[in-house]
């Protein structure tokens, strides 16, 4: 890390800019997942050092997002009693699991799969969540407390909302959403959330409108919170602490992506991984929210000047200030202001690329992404990414499935030969089959593959061209050994070509070699079948003259 006075002061002002960003936006996301104003800044400044720390994005800010904090209102409400106390010690063992999980991907280099979800799986996950925000905030918008935070249960307590609208929070909810959108078309040397959070605030105190307000925060640092963990409850931690890690390694890792696009640098995933869980188990143990990368506060950052980990740290660090020295100002901040920055995040994160684009992306992604979108609305986030990549691995492999078998047809060596092999004697060509084998050889080709030995009729010379293949699997060398087993008894001659060493290897481990086919039967190289091959066409043509009676 460079300390050089020019890249400290870069680092500075993209931190502070990045933290006036984060100020509302950590607040509005510590009221949405039920703990608080408060926890919201503490996981703020926790992951926001730390994960700039020991991430592996340098100019990543890290806290509390729209994706992570849903998950963690689902957590809070599951663990408040009847009596409305929440058990801050369980939700802080869910909270240090989650980020231990992340640790574990870091350590296990599962960072680099994040390139293989697919598009149409992010765009309904994304689309999805920024519809759950927008109706969680539909009841502070107006001014009363969400009922719930599940999007089923809330819009069927819609009839509640009737004779109790509070207008003064309509009006300070409506005028966030307006300066968040029209500010920026005038300046952006101010963030427009930070205006609407200051200005609205002062207007609300200074006309006392109706509307609801944050209350008393903790001033100070926050008191650790020693943790919960028992045989009893790690099942039921378990599962939302999963889903937290994955949520989150997910979320940070294609912010570092825009990182990578915007600074022309590579990220390390796996390291990212590492800082983010560390930032989690720290948020977690002073009763902070959760975060990952932040998308939004990253390209600001980058924007100010950021250039290093320094900027992430000055981030927490300026979070740091506000909480030990202006706590009292942040009381009277109306839940209505954070309710209509919340819903402008909700409106921001909806992917409106990829639906209009529906209808002219083949049916199968289009289907994938409204699947995912409704899974992540009614049924859960984990469910939706879940499904979604069980049924986009389906669609792909079928797919795969069908272009190679598209080009491994069984033909004559006559019809459509590869260049080396036109110079074929034509009365040898006419008489053996050979299959092209083009692509991988695996499960989901296997049937096709099988149905060789119905095709042949007894007596004639088939050549297997494995040249082209490029990667089998046990299903696929399975499939491979039960048409070799059928073509045998068919009384059919079977030579391999091209394979390489090591699926040779694998033949001669699974005994398909020497068992199913001789070891003169296997050629490395169609020159060497040639030189041979009017040898071996005319055994078989013997062989097939003594058979007949």
């Amino acid at each position: 890390m460079s300390f050089r006075s020019s890249s400290v002061r870069d680092d500075l002002f993209g931190g502070l800019a990045a933290g006036v960003v984060a100020l509302p936006l950590a607040l509005a996301f510590g009221v949405a997942s039920g703990l608080g104003p408060a926890a919201g800044l503490y996981g703020a400044i926790a992951t926001g050092i730390f994960a700039a720390i020991f991430g592996g994005t340098p100019v990543q800010i890290s806290g509390p997002t729209g994706p992570m904090t849903l998950v963690v209102a689902s957590v809070v409400a599951e663990n408040t009693l009847s009596s409305g106390q929440i058990q801050l010690p369980v939700i802080v063992g869910i909270f240090v699991m989650a980020g231990a999980f992340q640790v574990l991907l870091g350590v296990f280099r599962a960072g680099s799969y994040i390139r293989y979800v697919p598009y149409p799986v992010i765009s309904g996950f994304m689309s999805g969540i920024g519809l759950i925000i927008i109706v969680q905030q539909i009841f502070p918008f107006l001014g009363m407390a969400a009922p719930a935070s599940d999007p089923f249960r809330i819009l069927s307590q819609l009839h509640q909302l009737h004779g109790n609208v509070h207008w003064g929070a309509v009006a300070v909810s409506g005028s966030a959403i307006a300066i968040s959108h029209l500010l920026p078309r005038f300046t952006k040397a101010v963030p427009s959330s930070l205006v609407a959070l200051v200005a609205l605030t002062a207007v609300a105190w200074i006309f006392k409108l109706d509307a609801p307000v944050i209350g008393e925060i903790p001033s100070g640092l926050p008191s650790f919170v020693v943790p919960t963990f028992s045989l009893a409850l790690v099942g039921a931690m378990t599962g939302p602490a999963i889903q937290l890690a994955f949520l989150g390694a997910i979320d940070s890792l294609l912010t570092s992506l825009v990182a990578d696009n915007l600074t022309k640098t590579r990220h390390d995933s796996n390291r990212e991984l590492v800082g983010q869980g560390i930032g989690n188990v720290v948020a977690g143990l002073f009763g902070g929210v959760p975060g990952s990368g932040a998308t939004m506060r990253t390209v600001v950052n980058i924007n100010a000047g950021g250039k290093s980990r320094l900027s992430g740290v000055f981030h927490g660090l300026f979070l740091a200030a506000v909480l030990l020295g202006g706590s009292g100002l942040v009381r009277y901040v109306p839940n209505a202001v954070l309710a209509g920055l919340l819903v402008v995040v909700g409106i921001g994160i909806i992917d409106y690329r990829g639906i209009g684009h529906m209808r002219k992306v083949p049916k199968a992604d289009a289907f994938l992404m409204v699947l995912v979108l409704l899974l992540t609305v009614f049924a859960g986030l984990i469910v939706a990414v879940t499904a979604g990549l069980i049924l986009a691995s389906f669609v792909f492999m079928k797919k795969l499935s069908d272009l190679t078998e598209a080009q491994t047809a069984l033909t004559p060596l006559r019809d459509e030969p590869w260049a080396d092999e036109v110079d074929i004697p034509e009365e040898i060509r006419n008489c053996v089959f050979i299959k092209h084998i083009d692509g991988p050889l695996f499960f989901g080709v296997a049937s096709q593959f099988i149905e060789l030995s119905r095709q042949l009729a007894s007596g004639k010379l088939l050549v297997l061209r494995m040249d082209r293949v490029s990667y089998m699997d046990q299903t696929g060398i399975y499939a491979l050994q039960e048409a070799l087993v059928s073509l045998k008894n068919a009384g059919l001659r079977v030579l391999i070509v091209g394979i390489t060493v090591a699926h040779l290897d694998l033949l001669l481990k699974l005994q398909v070699v020497p068992n199913l086919v001789g070891e003169d039967d296997i050629f490395l190289n169609f020159t060497e079948l040639k030189q041979k091959l009017p040898a071996i066409f005319a055994q078989v043509q013997a062989q097939a003259s003594a058979a007949t009676p």
